[in-house]
């Protein structure tokens, strides 16, 4: 792998912002779209497990009806594209063993040899000590998906709006989530800002390192 520089990197998270009205004329390319949701996949998660799942709402009508509950905020309908990111709500030891499988499938070893690791995972995530900061964890391992595609789509020069404003009863409810054992924790939009967003030219307001970073 042939690293980009630091510019190049710095320069995509200079130019990326919140992006408060998308133009509803232009689509991610099909390649840009396929190389972001691999992206999606290859997000980091605790034991690898990626106790999440990513709902990208394509359906024009469903998107209206999502709109008044995320505080009728246009980037639902005008993005290009919309992605609900939602947590298991529970974690089985099915669920584990299936994730144990896919390991020996993809690594060629034998499941025995996985004893350990999956012992970790259920003396963990099984324990019912544990289970009152489940829904936490997993809420958790989706919200590093949603930073890797952040930094994913501003490198494709893909414009983003994570959106944390809606309400995750209504969003369930209409994505039938509750009975697929998941719960909405963010969205995103993506797609191409609109000229006329007077955010977009804007200077990016943050903290200055000496204050953000504590050095020990």
């Amino acid at each position: 792998m042939t690293p980009i520089s630091t510019h190049q990197l710095l320069e995509a998270l200079r130019w990326r912002y919140a992006t408060k009205a998308f133009d509803p004329t232009r689509r991610i390319p099909e390649a840009t779209w396929a190389a972001l949701e691999e992206a999606l996949v290859l997000s980091a998660s605790s034991f690898g497990l990626q106790p999440y799942r990513f709902i990208v709402v394509n359906d024009p009508g469903l998107r209206q009806q999502l709109l008044p509950h995320a505080w009728n905020q246009r980037q639902v309908v005008d993005a290009s594209h919309f992605v609900v990111f939602a947590a298991r709500t529970t974690v089985t030891e099915a669920e584990i063993d299936a994730f144990i499988r896919r390991i020996a499938e993809v690594r060629g070893v034998p499941i025995e040899q996985l004893a350990g690791y999956r012992g970790m995972m259920t003396g963990s995530l099984l324990n019912p000590a544990f289970a009152p900061l489940l829904p936490h964890w997993t809420a958790h391992q989706a919200y590093l998906a949603l930073g890797n595609l952040l930094t994913a789509a501003a490198l494709l020069g893909v414009d983003t709006c994570p959106i944390e404003g809606f309400e995750p009863p209504a969003f369930d409810r209409l994505l039938g989530l509750a009975e697929q054992g998941l719960r909405s924790v963010a969205c995103c939009a993506l797609g191409y800002r609109a000229a006329t967003d007077k955010y977009a030219a804007l200077p990016k307001v943050r903290l200055p390192a000496e204050q953000l970073f504590i050095r020990r």
